[in-house]
């Protein structure tokens, strides 16, 4: 319980008025710091004449005269030095309970893959959370190529921006398709084309990735095995998609990836080819199916069934 201050009901001194606000106990901290008027109305971004007013105010409201003038500079009153002790205590109290409330308020931990919030239908899902749910934090964490599942499993995220195809346990809303192209050093010799057929790239190493990635997800991106059956050569392992992006840009290896990167992931020594012959990617938001009713995945699917029904 906080003390109530000097003059109130049980304490030595006038009757109260009525109780200081925080901003007047704040700019008299300031002032039993600097014993200063100029000061600490400079320390408080306002004009002397302002911050004397205040001052005045809540001396008014406390019915006690809390620091003695001489000209700007000040000492404090017996009354005065009794306040500061409980001025902090009040403060540090209101402190708390802001920190309390914006503690209890919902969290949603979007996760993201490469670039993809950078992609419209992205950047629509969060402005319609930050239009109609601004009492909600969203929190959001770049995911690699292994954390895009396993961030899941932990708790790390509530939903992600993903590239399917996803694990079973996983569902989503499809939020757009797109033609995929293939990352392709800048001096290979395809790099000058419009286009490739994919029988084109037969014989180009791809980067691979480390083996906690779910196979059947860089299978697909690399379509492996082939129209034909024959498997794909595999060169770089790579956890991220900055690893593979200099896995190509070394010459090691090749990379799929969706049209978008082309613009998103332009850099010296690359080249985006498009490719003849692969079906287009589908990009999502996902989440565990089994927290789908979760409320912080529950108001994911809301905002993401509002885009959606936007772009239909």
């Amino acid at each position: 319980m906080v003390a109530g201050p000097p003059g109130a009901a049980g304490n030595v001194g006038p009757t109260v008025h009525q109780d200081p606000t925080f901003h007047q106990l704040r700019l008299f901290l300031l002032l039993a710091e600097e014993r200063h008027f100029g000061r600490a109305a400079a320390r408080a971004f306002v004009s002397q004449p302002a911050f004397s007013k205040q001052f005045r105010a809540l001396e008014h409201r406390l019915g006690v005269e809390l620091a003695e003038r001489d000209g700007r500079s000040c000492r404090l009153t017996a009354e005065g030095t009794e306040l500061v002790g409980y001025a902090r205590t009040a403060l540090e109290a209101r402190a708390r309970m802001a920190e309390l409330a914006s503690s209890s308020r919902l969290t949603v931990r979007l996760g993201a893959i490469g670039a993809e919030t950078a992609m419209p239908y992205a950047r629509e899902v969060l402005g319609h959370l930050a239009r109609h749910h601004p009492d909600v934090r969203v929190e959001m964490r770049n995911v690699d190529f292994v954390e895009q599942v396993q961030a899941f499993a932990r708790g790390a995220v509530d939903a992600a921006f993903l590239r399917p195809p996803l694990p079973p346990d996983l569902e989503g809303v499809t939020l757009a398709h797109e033609q995929r192209v293939a990352c392709l050093r800048a001096s290979d010799p395809l790099a000058e084309r419009d286009g490739v057929d994919l029988a084109e790239l037969r014989e180009h190493t791809v980067v691979d990735v480390p083996p906690e990635v779910p196979r059947m997800w860089w299978d697909y991106w690399t379509a492996n095995p082939r129209p034909d059956g024959t498997p794909v050569r595999f060169g770089a392992v790579c956890r991220d998609l900055e690893a593979a992006l200099l896995a190509v840009a070394q010459g090691r290896a090749m990379l799929f990836l969706p049209e978008a990167a082309a613009t998103l992931y332009r850099r010296p020594g690359l080249a985006y080819v498009r490719v003849r012959g692969l079906p287009r990617t589908t990009a999502a938001l996902v989440w565990q199916t089994a927290r789908r009713d979760d409320p912080a995945v529950a108001l994911v699917r809301e905002a993401t069934r509002a885009v959606v029904g936007r772009q239909t």
